[in-house]
């Protein structure tokens, strides 16, 4: 199924005008002692408050989990990232493990335009249908092989019965494309340059630490409000 030149030029111009190259990164180190389910060091910092403080307000970020939970955990990360598929799988398992946690997912689609093509998709899929499609949609596109676009990602919304000119048209409204760029300016004023990261709490995580990891992380962020007590 042939992605338009439109959507094409459209992502493309999402990623590459982001503000990425502007962005203070925040220094990642060892803030916290946690380790990822591989028993490496995980990097971790404290982010400010003033930033994470914006993030609940961002358009456009598919949500799962009750809305009232007292924990929320973010994901940022990009179709192609070859982690982001262990990492979706993951979070789909957290999500049914726990029914107290709130998962977030940003898109961060710095790794081509194909990233951000899907990722526009999906941004219209969320907006047409809401977060429960577009967290099935998140599922499906992660849980192929393979490299992830535009053609794929229409195919994908197709099979949720929205027709494809309207995706389209939705995927390349001003809507959308302001939705992503904030996502990803988020993600860069947050020192996020890994994917995919998390933020929970007051924390951002970079790497994919492991779903046993995250939930130790989740556990104690609810006890003493840090990755680890």
């Amino acid at each position: 199924m042939p992605v338009s030149r439109r959507l094409f030029i459209a992502a493309a111009g999402a990623a590459l005008g982001s503000g990425l190259g502007h962005a203070a990164a925040q220094s990642y180190g060892q803030r916290v002692a946690v380790t990822g389910d591989d028993g490496r060091a995980v990097a971790n910092t404290i982010l400010p408050g003033e930033i994470t403080g914006q993030i609940s307000a961002l358009r456009g970020v598919t949500y799962v989990g009750p809305r009232e939970a007292g924990t929320t955990l973010y994901e940022f990360y990009d179709f192609n990232c070859p982690y982001c598929r262990k990492a979706a799988a993951d979070m789909v398992a957290l999500h049914d493990s726990d029914g107290e946690l709130r998962i977030g997912l940003f898109h961060n689609p710095i790794l081509s335009p194909q990233s951000a093509q899907a990722a526009k998709v999906m941004l219209a899929v969320q907006r047409r249908l809401g977060s429960e499609a577009a967290w099935g949609f998140y599922r499906t596109l992660l849980g192929k092989p393979g490299r992830i676009d535009g053609p794929g990602a229409l195919t994908a919304a197709a099979a949720l019965g929205i027709p494809q000119a309207e995706v389209e048209e939705i995927a390349d409204s001003e809507e959308v494309r302001m939705a992503l760029k904030s996502q990803m300016r988020m993600a860069a004023d947050l020192g996020l340059y890994a994917t995919p990261s998390y933020v929970l709490g007051n924390s951002g995580i970079l790497g994919h630490p492991g779903a046993r990891a995250l939930a130790k992380m989740i556990a104690s962020m609810r006890r003493c409000d840090r990755l680890a007590c």
